[in-house]
This record gives structure tokens, C-alpha cells and sequence, in this order.
């Protein structure tokens, strides 16, 4: 296991939890995104895990945005504005097309570059006091790790529109209202609710899983007709795997399936 400074990082029952421990905001500095992606890959990297919780470590934020001095310190220098944005930008959509689920788990607030994680999962959890926006247009930027392309996705381009050029900070309420996230529950329930999730989906067979959301992901930005042959390509593929066959037996067996990730 990897050494951290700004992450906290473990595997239980098949699912790593990856904890992003920059005190007092879990701020995203060069350091911590790094860190993020190294935690991230050996969870990928290891064929224990079958799904990956993100969360924050403390009370105050799941992430509260890009380190703001550390962007400073980039004033006028725009080819290392840029290759930050594209650090950033090149690892949550690594984390977006992961072949494991990744579940975030809010427990207060994501702002800007938080949001923006948050937004590259595949599910989200937040707390009931957890608080969401992209508040750069306040700084006179805009969000540059994802939030304008995928929020839009989530929630719709009429209340992105609203939200980035707005800079409001929504509560965990109206975040489940419009779709952001999958579940609100009681702040110091959140990691329980999103391991409860984790482990769920760690019972199912990991190809399928790995199949789906490949299919999913795909499907996002193509045609229905498209989408549709990248399903058809999945399903037929898994048709032939060990765990279709146990899955199909194990039912008409009336009985729980014992898959193998094969």
C-alpha cells in the first residue's frame, strides 16, 4: 500500500475507501490530486476490490474546491493554468470510466472542485446537511474539471446554466430534488449508506458490473443506435461467461448465486 499524506485509504468487505484528509477544507492542491489518483488506481489495481466510496475526512467538507492560493500562485502563467485544469480534469474522467462502481459519499460540502468529483462518480450519496455549487463565477473564472459538461448531464442544461452562472449554493434537499444526488440520509449515516450500497453491488458478478457500466458510460454520448450495438456487444459477451451461467442456474435453482468474477 502507498504511502499518503492527504488521503486516508483502506479496503473492507471488497470496497477501498478513499478519504480525502486536507484539513481544514480538503482542499485540492497539486499534492492531494495526485494522492487521489494514486489511491484510486491501486483500488482499480486490485482484483479485491470490487467498488470505491469517496468521501472526506472531518466534519466541514467532502471537498470545498480547488486550493485557491495555489491557483494564485499560477497568476499569468497560463501553461501551468492549463496543465492543472487538464491534471484535474484527465483524472475525473479516469475516475468516470472506471469499470468499478465509485460512489461518493457527501458528508458536507462540495464546492467548485468537490462538485465537480462528486459529479464524475457513478452514484452520490449526501448528507442532510451536505451543501452543493460551483461558486467560480465569483472569482471571475468558471469551473474547469468537468462541472460545465457534467452537470448539465445530471441535472439539465437550463439548471447548469442556473447554477454555474448564479455561483448559488443548493442544499442537500434541492440536490436530491433535481437529481444531483441518489439519496439523502443523516450526516453521520453517509459513509454507512454508501458502503451499504458498495456492498450491495460487490454480491453481483464484477464482468457484468464492469460490462454495464462500460455500456452505460458509452452509451452516454453516442446515438440510441449506437448505444444500443454497444449493449448488444456487452450482453452477448457475458452470455458466454462463467457467472452467466451461474447466475441463470443459481435461479432456476432457486438459490443464492456464487459468482467469480469470471
Amino acid at each position: 500500500m502507498a504511502e499518503y499524506q492527504n488521503i486516508k485509504f483502506g479496503v473492507q468487505d471488497r470496497i477501498a475507501v478513499v478519504a480525502i484528509d486536507h484539513p481544514p477544507a480538503n482542499a485540492f492542491d497539486r499534492r492531494t490530486l495526485d494522492e487521489l489518483e494514486a489511491a484510486f488506481d491501486e483500488a482499480t489495481n486490485n482484483a479485491e476490490v470490487k467498488a470505491i466510496v469517496l468521501t472526506g475526512a472531518g466534519q466541514f467538507a467532502f471537498v470545498a474546491g480547488a486550493d485557491i492560493k495555489e491557483i494564485k500562485g499560477m497568476e499569468g502563467d497560463e501553461a501551468a493554468i492549463r496543465a492543472y485544469m487538464q491534471k484535474g480534469q484527465a483524472l475525473f474522467s479516469k475516475i468516470e470510466a472506471s469499470q468499478k462502481p465509485v460512489i461518493a459519499a457527501i458528508n458536507a460540502v462540495a464546492l467548485g472542485g468537490g462538485l465537480e468529483l462528486a459529479l464524475a462518480c457513478h452514484m452520490r450519496i449526501a448528507g442532510d446537511k451536505a451543501r452543493f455549487g460551483l461558486p467560480e463565477i465569483n472569482l471571475g473564472i468558471m469551473p474547469g474539471w468537468g462541472g460545465t459538461q457534467r452537470l448539465q448531464r445530471v441535472v439539465g442544461k437550463a439548471k447548469a446554466i442556473e447554477m454555474i452562472l448564479t455561483g448559488d449554493i443548493i442544499n442537500a434537499q434541492e440536490a436530491y430534488r433535481i437529481n444531483l444526488v441518489n439519496k439523502v440520509v443523516p450526516a453521520t449515516a453517509v459513509v454507512k449508506e454508501a458502503m451499504g450500497l458498495a456492498k450491495k453491488i460487490t454480491e453481483k458478478g464484477g464482468v457484468s458490473i464492469a460490462k454495464a457500466l462500460e455500456a452505460i458510460n458509452a452509451g452516454a454520448d453516442l446515438p440510441l443506435a449506437e448505444g444500443l450495438a454497444v449493449e448488444l456487444d456487452g450482453i452477448t459477451g457475458l452470455a458466454m461467461t462463467n457467472d452467466a451461467r451461474e447466475g441463470i442456474l443459481a435461479f432456476i435453482e432457486k438459490r443464492r448465486a456464487n459468482f467469480t468474477d469470471s
